[in-house]
Formats: structure tokens, sequence, C-alpha cells
């Protein structure tokens, strides 16, 4: 489809921004999607385009991290493969049902997230012991978050942010890191599998790719910078500010 230039620089600049906040606490789809939706972008080429920017901005955050040896590939590769799946099975089975049906059980949980850290606010600060073993949260858990951000997309750094904290006793900083990689797999299989099946808009995707590298590595700076009292508010606003928009969209 053809997009006029102002247009394009606009999608351009509205990823960094999104790009920024993504690597921050999740929700970037939150501003990227509707956007690309104004633009007169159709629904699943949005979903499309939305992964091929994405991708970008999950790429320079885990590679910024990986080569500051804030991660170590051998402790994040297997939930890197698992994430990678889910998402792959995800971005497939949205080509044949209704993602619509997703608003049924997306605003409970942001909803549940949300409240996690108001009413537990020491949460996340330091490491405490797992609720769930390390096994049932490589294949059961990471996969089903990679499954919904393969279909849909919006708050998945999230999610995996919160179960890193709530499921595996992370401290907040650390599973936000390790969330970076987890998405960047979601990202990549999903374009992948939309690469293939030819939804996407390459002209705002390449704008769009450039945008979220820029915001996604400011993004990660401020994480290692800022820390839990850098992230914690944040996440709590996009879990809020998302809810909202998907309660709007029932009502409006």
């Amino acid at each position: 489809m053809d997009l006029s230039m102002d247009v394009v620089v606009m999608l351009g600049f509205v990823a960094l921004v999104a790009g920024f906040i993504d690597t921050l606490a999740g929700g970037g789809g939150l501003i990227t999607i509707p956007a690309l939706l104004l633009a007169g972008v159709p629904p699943l080429q949005a979903l499309a385009t939305n992964k091929i920017q994405a991708v970008a901005g999950t790429f320079t955050s885990t590679s910024t991290l990986l080569r500051r040896r804030l991660l170590r590939w051998s402790q994040v590769r297997a939930l890197f493969v698992s994430a990678l799946l889910g998402s792959a099975v995800g971005a497939l089975c949205v080509q044949f049902i209704d993602a619509n049906s997703l608003d049924i059980i997306i605003p409970v949980v942001l909803g549940a997230i949300a409240l996690y850290y108001l009413l537990a606010p020491r949460a996340g600060d330091v490491d405490t012991v797992p609720r769930v073993g390390p096994a049932f949260y490589r294949f059961c858990v990471v996969p089903v978050i990679g499954f919904y951000d393969g279909m849909f997309g919006p708050g998945t750094g999230s999610f995996f942010s919160t179960a890193g904290v709530a499921l595996r006793g992370q401290a907040l900083v650390k599973a936000t890191l390790n969330a970076k990689v987890m998405n960047f797999a979601t990202n990549l299989a999903a374009v992948l599998v939309f690469v293939f099946s030819g939804h996407v808009v390459w002209l705002a995707g390449l704008s769009m790719m450039l945008g979220q590298a820029c915001g996604a590595w400011l993004g990660t700076h401020a994480v290692v910078l800022g820390g839990t009292r850098l992230i914690k508010p944040i996440l709590v606003s996009v879990c809020l500010v998302m809810l909202g928009r998907y309660f709007w969209e029932q009502w409006a």
C-alpha cells in the first residue's frame, strides 16, 4: 500500500517513543499498532508491520545487554528457544482466528499486573524464593506468553517481566533484562511468519525499525542506570493505560 512520506516519518518518530517505553516496561505496541491503524494500514498488515519494527528494538536492547555482559547467552538460550516456538505458533494461528477474542483475557491480566506491584510495592526489589521450577517456567509459562505475542503482542514485555518476578523470584531489573531476550525471540518468530505471508508494509516498517532501534538503545541504558525505581512506576502506568484503552474500546 502507498503511504505519504510525512506519515512514514511520523511513524518512525512514534516507533522511537514506543521503543524507549517498550524496553523499560513493555507495552510499546499500545502506541505503534494504533498509529499504524490510524495511518490506514489494515489490521493484519498492522500486526505484521508492528512486528518487523519491534524486532529491531528488541534486537538492539538484547545485543547491547549481551555485549555489556549484563546477560549471558548460556543462561537465556533455553528461554529464547521456548519463546520463539510459542510465538511462531501464535503468529500462524492469528491468520485463521479472530484476535479480538483476546479482549476477554487481556484486561484481566493487565489489571492483575498493576495490582501486583501496587499492593506489593517491594516486589522485585531483590531476588526471592522461586514459586515455580525452571522447567515449568521454561516449557509452560514462556511459550504461552510467546504464543500471545505472536498472535497479538501489546504488553508482552510486561508479562515476561512480571512472570520473572512473581514466579521465578527474580529482582525486577534482572526480570526486565531477561524479558528483552525473550521478547526478541517472540518478535523474530512472528516476523519470519509474517514476512513469508507477505503482510508487511515495508516502507512504514523500515522507518519504524530505525526509530525502534534508537528508542531501544536509549531505553536499555535507562534500565541499567535507573533500576527498579524507574522501571516499576512505568510498568504500572503502562498496564493501567493499556487497561483503560481496552475498556474505552468496549464502551466507545
